[in-house]
């Protein structure tokens, strides 16, 4: 009997493996498995010889079959799954884990992992004595296809080579051929402005725009037309927002007070100049794992450096004390590895990745490297004010304002750690210990606000053990700072003095590694179709989707490597192409024999961003400001008091692009969480949008838009002197394009029948703004 329930308990582990979404998986993996491990295997784990009340939590399976009790839990019901009410701890004799309580957070991963179906990888094994790591051959698993080296193809030559524009085209058109399929014809030029603007910029083409390009006559209009908006400070700050996403920036610190961080903002500025300077995508990637370790010419070239390490510094706080600082190591191991190189390597943060050529060695050996980097202090509920972030002037400058202040601080500092050592009794000795804090606070107050930045600098240089089963008590074998094995396993010298960042970095740009590149050409191609190449931009590993096109995949990357880098000149050679130029209508076999559009027979319309939307509606209504953001006014550091119970919570309203809005990680922008903004605590690689009824009653009743509108009324009613004209305006401005003769007619009609031409004006500013054509992308 018992092999039967083994046999039976790996069917179905291993079918709902099998039918779960990467992404649910990955919850699992993060949020669910490390605290079973950490809570609840000592006792129900078939590795015990004995599980209290029956019940063993180590798969899918046996959770579901639950214990003496009955079913733990029930598929999409947390509020029936008797796990739950244990970890409530509601009833007196079922409280889970035993001795302590688990966190608010965990207690609401479990609930929407029990909502989302219990998605879990593991399958059930008959009890063993000890865990035994699994081992991979890295040669072996090299050859999966997204570790192959990249090639450069030739273009393949195609029937319908002659309806290309450029050799993208003789990729998708060769596929199309080979499937009996025709692509669609291009789209108007009403169309293309709008849709190339947005694309390239976050932004409407504004109507004299439109004017100019339906009026060139030149048949390179369009190219020129790329070309300006490539020019353009736009363009940096539309790409810089899709990098932000992948890195998941915030402007505060996300534990649970959840502090300001004032010089995020230096941050994302750097990634927008790095954009819109074209900087070559291997040196924007170095400088933010190491900037701090290159070489520089001049203090402005350092300051860019060490603000470009913004990348590792931004990591998600999750504790006020050093003892969880484990997990902010994770968070960076995991925006690192999926915004770069496309692989989920947190996931091997307990045992060897489950799917993929990750091993926990391989965790541990990156781990080492961060866990060897001084990261900056933002502030938290135990110490008010943050510390060890990099000065951006010369360190003789630094000294010298800082010289009053700091023999002091260190006598004061000195004389509390003794006092505290000594633990004083009586009301007296507190009370002395409470004015030299005082005095401190004050001291440190009073010090000269020196420019800095909120980046890495070394630490002490070490590497790390393993963890065993992610628990940081349970320590294994000490694993050398190094790279992925299945990427060439290099490690640091042995006694090597440095983190390894700057190693790290190099790693991770080296020609023959196959996954940067890769990556980031999958991203361009996405940010401009609205889909990947390889539909999981975070994934290319074996739970992730294959290339549909994969010759044109590696052309895409090779393009990017031998144009030294170049984002730009990689989104132009896209952006020209005729496969972007396409019409989006969706008719004929095409549709039947491709209705998910992955062969590309036409352009993917999409809804607008929430960014873009916002930006968008502030354009039409003239009030856009387009200077660039500056620091948000947050309260001096000296009113910081946030605790877990008051915490710092903040929207600072603003006309500046949506880029610009400060974004907090515990409470997210209003207009940005409506929207389906990117989530702020973890890489965010795309942005499925939900419709829902509040979006639409925002555009409609909510006191902005009704700001919006009255301003879009009053610049129509200004700049044009006619009904006429001032409906041309209104649909230039809200759709790009002009009305149609019927949509003239009603809206005349609509505007004389009302009692007040301004009150009719700006209820139909309301009306464009909320409606379809506003918010979509043809």
């Amino acid at each position: 009997m018992r092999h039967w329930w083994i046999l039976l308990s790996f069917g179905l582990s291993l079918q709902a493996a099998e039918s779960f979404s990467p992404e649910g998986l990955e919850f699992f993996e993060k949020r669910i498995r490390p605290v079973l491990v950490a809570n609840c295997y000592e006792c129900h784990s078939a590795e015990q010889a004995k599980r209290k009340g029956g019940l063993l939590l180590d798969s899918r399976a046996s959770l579901l079959a639950g214990g003496d009790t009955g079913p733990a839990a029930v598929v999409g019901q947390p509020e029936n799954s008797l796990l739950v009410r244990a970890i409530h701890r509601v009833d007196s004799d079922l409280k889970m884990p035993p001795k302590k309580n688990l966190q608010p957070d965990q207690i609401r991963d479990f609930e929407a992992w029990i909502r989302m179906g219990l998605p879990d990888p593991r399958i059930a094994s008959a009890p063993t004595t000890q865990t035994q790591a699994t081992s991979r051959d890295a040669a072996s698993e090299r050859k999966f296809w997204s570790y192959q080296p990249i090639r450069d193809p030739a273009p393949p030559v195609s029937l319908s080579a002659g309806l290309g524009r450029n050799p993208v085209d003789q990729f998708i058109l060769a596929t199309l051929d080979a499937r009996g399929l025709s692509p669609n014809p291009e789209a108007d030029r009403t169309t293309l402005i709008r849709r190339v603007t947005f694309d390239l910029t976050g932004l409407p083409p504004t109507p004299t725009e439109i004017d100019a390009f339906l009026r060139d006559p030149s048949s390179n209009a369009y190219e020129q037309l790329v070309d300006r908006l490539l020019d353009s400070p736009r363009f940096g700050e539309q790409f810089g927002r899709h990098w932000l996403d992948l890195v998941r920036y915030a402007d505060t610190a996300g534990d649970s007070s959840d502090y300001p961080i004032p010089q995020a903002a230096r941050y994302r500025d750097y990634v927008v100049d790095s954009f819109n300077e074209d900087k070559p995508y291997d040196q924007f990637l170095r400088e933010q794992i190491a900037g701090d370790l290159l070489p520089w010419t001049d203090q402005a070239e350092r300051n860019e450096h060490l603000v470009a390490t913004g990348f590792i510094a931004l990591s998600r706080r999750f504790g006020t004390d050093e003892g969880q600082f484990e997990l902010t190591i994770d968070d960076t191991i995991d925006t690192f590895s999926k915004s770069l190189l496309g692989l989920s390597v947190s996931c091997a943060r307990c045992h060897d990745h489950k799917f993929d050529a990750i091993s926990q060695r391989d965790y541990y050996a990156l781990y080492g490297i961060f866990k060897s980097t001084r990261y900056p202090f933002p502030g938290a509920e135990t110490d008010q004010r943050p510390h060890d972030l990099v000065p951006l002037f010369a360190q003789e400058t630094v000294d010298r304002l800082l010289k009053p202040t700091r023999d002091p601080l260190a006598r004061l500092d000195e004389t509390i750690k003794k006092l505290n050592a000594e633990k004083p009794a009586g009301e007296s000795s507190a009370d002395e210990l409470n004015r030299l804090v005082q005095r401190r606070r004050q001291l440190r107050d009073e010090q000269p606000l020196i420019p800095s930045a909120f980046a890495v600098a070394e630490g002490h240089a070490a590497d790390a053990p393993i963890f065993l089963r992610g628990e940081k008590w349970r320590i294994g074998d000490s694993v050398p700072r190094g790279f992925l094995a299945v990427l060439g396993g290099q490690t640091l010298p042995p006694g090597s003095t440095q983190s390894g960042r700057l190693e790290l970095a190099q790693w991770v740009t080296a020609p023959d590694n196959p996954l940067t590149a890769r990556v980031m050409a999958n991203r361009v191609w996405q940010w401009l179709l609205g889909r990947g190449l390889v539909a999981t931009p975070n994934d290319f590993g074996r739970r992730g989707r294959a290339p549909t096109h994969p010759e044109l995949l590696d052309f895409l990357a090779s393009r990017l490597s031998q144009d030294g880098g170049s984002v730009k000149r990689l989104a132009r050679l896209v952006a020209t192409s005729r496969t972007y130029r396409q019409s989006s209508a969706a008719y004929g076999p095409n549709l039947l024999a491709d209705p998910d559009n992955a062969l590309l027979w036409r352009f993917n319309r999409r809804r607008l961003s929430a960014e873009e939307l916002r930006d968008g509606a502030l354009s039409a209504a003239g009030t856009l400001d387009l200077d660039p953001g500056v620091t948000h006014p947050f309260p001096p550091t000296s009113e910081w008091n946030f605790t877990q119970h008051f915490q710092f919570t903040a929207n600072y309203p603003t006309d500046k692009r949506s880029l610009y809005l400060m974004q907090q990680r515990i409470q997210r922008q209003p207009f940005l969480a409506l929207f389906d903004g990117a989530d702020p605590n973890a890489s965010t690689p795309d942005r499925p949008p939900t419709t829902s009824p509040l979006q639409a009653l925002y555009f409609l009743n909510s006191p902005r838009a009704h700001e919006l509108s009255t301003a879009f009324a009053d610049r129509v009613l200004r700049d044009a002197h006619n009904p006429a004209d001032q409906i041309d305006l209104a649909w230039k401005l809200a759709f790009g394009r002009t009305p149609t003769g019927d949509e003239q007619a009603r809206t005349l009609d609509y505007l004389t029948q009302a009692p007040s031409t301004r009150t009719a004006w700006e209820s139909l500013a309301r009306a464009l703004l909320a409606s379809n054509e506003f918010a979509f992308i043809d």
